[in-house]
């Protein structure tokens, strides 16, 4: 590495709480407590997630929340920011180890230490220098980058049994009222404030969750540079694509067909593409975490192979920017907003399931069990709407031996009893807003 060591001193100062580095990220209270909860198994906690999702910004208050409450000294905590442009290209591992021992020389700390390798992808085997931290110098490590870029089939057999995965996503609604400023301490919180909450609800579905994209007045603005950043850094320049052109058309199309069935095979002549390049430019929107698509339910896995795919995007905000019509698909960005919130909050599978014409848009399965059917629809109260969409219910839950139906609404709330062919089923009808803050 041809850097002298005043300048990676330099560098260092300026990523370091103990430098000149002085943050002011808002706090996301669950991934904390996820964090701090994964950091004291000993193992190298690797944090990955959609770009711009807050990955740097928790690792950072993580860090702070140790030294606030004595358990971590300041000089004790390493942050190495390899997205820095005064840092070569090519660093090698010698060269991580290196900017260490500089550290050590330097600060002298004493005591358990924590090293945060901040986007570490552009360091070849760079899960031999974090393994190295972790069982030769008895560090803590906490790894961070893009999903696209810590592919876990990529650095699992060198950190088996040695490293956590968490993935972060943009902001829930509760974070994004806490980023808001709208403290709800309970149930009488939310109804008390039911006003406010459905007013912020709307931007919400607009803007989406990106935290800077909160906060910022540029938003539209942002949300493009944040699409084209995923496109280009995280698919293009990852996976060497050189048809650029058709692969953004391609990703503009799920954007714009959010929550829909999506037939590979129809899509390549559509876009004159290969099955097989659709097919790949699709995996990579997924390792990406652009989009997420969701298969048809099957009892057989060849089944679930081959079915076509439900798609959904990372974020509804890109709906607003890239997407045409956004008021008349609001259903959609609300059957969006639910899909993230499961596969957020429940870490479970999900499926949708269709047969003879009816669907139900969302199977949650917890192991071999089907746990709960949900239905997203935002306009309820059309009678014709309500009929359509419980017939589907009833019939996937005859189908799945599932009992527990749930209709997710604009704004009707109720608990009815549905008798079809002689079997007696409750529906929950709850409101989207309500309903996420249930969770």
């Amino acid at each position: 590495m041809a850097i002298k060591k005043e300048n990676i001193i330099e560098i260092l100062i300026d990523w370091n709480l103990w430098g000149n580095f002085s943050p002011n990220f808002k706090p996301r209270e669950e991934y904390l407590k996820k964090i701090n909860s994964f950091l004291k198994t000993g193992q190298i906690l690797v944090i990955k997630g959609v770009r711009r999702a807050g990955k740097s910004a928790l690792t950072y208050l993580t860090v702070m929340d140790l030294i606030k409450k004595g358990h971590l000294k300041k000089e004790n905590a390493l942050f190495i920011n390899f997205e820095d442009p005064r840092l070569p290209i090519d660093l090698e591992i010698k060269d991580i180890i290196k900017i260490y021992e500089i550290y050590l020389e330097e600060l002298k700390p004493t005591g358990q230490i924590i090293v945060v390798l901040d986007e570490i992808q552009r360091v070849k085997a760079w899960e031999r220098v974090a393994r190295f931290f972790l069982e030769n110098k008895n560090l803590k490590v906490i790894v961070t980058g893009s999903s696209s870029k810590l592919l876990s089939q990529e650095y699992a057999t060198v950190l088996t049994g040695r490293h956590i995965d968490l993935e972060i996503f943009p902001l829930s609604f509760q974070e994004f009222l806490q980023f808001k400023n709208l403290k709800l301490r309970g149930k009488l919180d939310i109804l008390r404030e039911r006003v406010k909450i459905k007013q912020m609800l709307t931007g919400f579905v607009n803007y989406g969750g990106f935290p800077k994209v909160i906060l910022e007045k540029e938003k539209e603005k942002l949300l493009e540079t944040y699409f084209n950043d995923i496109i280009v850094k995280d698919v293009v320049q990852r996976f060497k694509i050189k048809e650029m052109g058709k692969l953004t058309e391609l990703a503009r199309w799920y954007v714009t067909n959010i929550s829909t069935v999506q037939s590979f095979n129809k899509i390549k002549n559509y876009f004159k593409l290969s099955l097989d390049s659709v097919e790949r430019f699709s995996s990579y929107f997924n390792l990406a975490r652009l989009c997420i698509f969701v298969p048809k339910f099957s009892y057989s896995p060849k089944s679930l192979a081959l079915s076509p795919k439900k798609v959904y995007i990372i974020d509804q905000g890109f709906f607003k920017v890239l997407g045409f019509n956004f008021s008349q698909n609001l259903g959609r960005i609300y059957e969006n907003i639910v899909g993230l919130e499961i596969l957020r909050f429940y870490k479970k599978e999900i499926f949708y399931w269709k047969n003879s014409g009816h669907e139900v848009d969302f199977v949650v399965k917890e192991g071999l069990k089907i746990t709960r059917l949900i239905q997203v629809c935002y306009n309820i109260e059309n009678p014709e709407v309500k009929k359509r969409e419980i017939r589907a219910l009833l019939r996937a839950s005859q189908e799945l031996s599932c009992r527990d139906l749930l209709v997710i609404t604009e704004d009707y709330q109720a608990e009815e009893k549905v008798i079809w062919r002689k079997m007696s089923s409750m529906i929950k009808f709850i409101p989207l807003w309500k309903w996420l803050l249930n969770n």
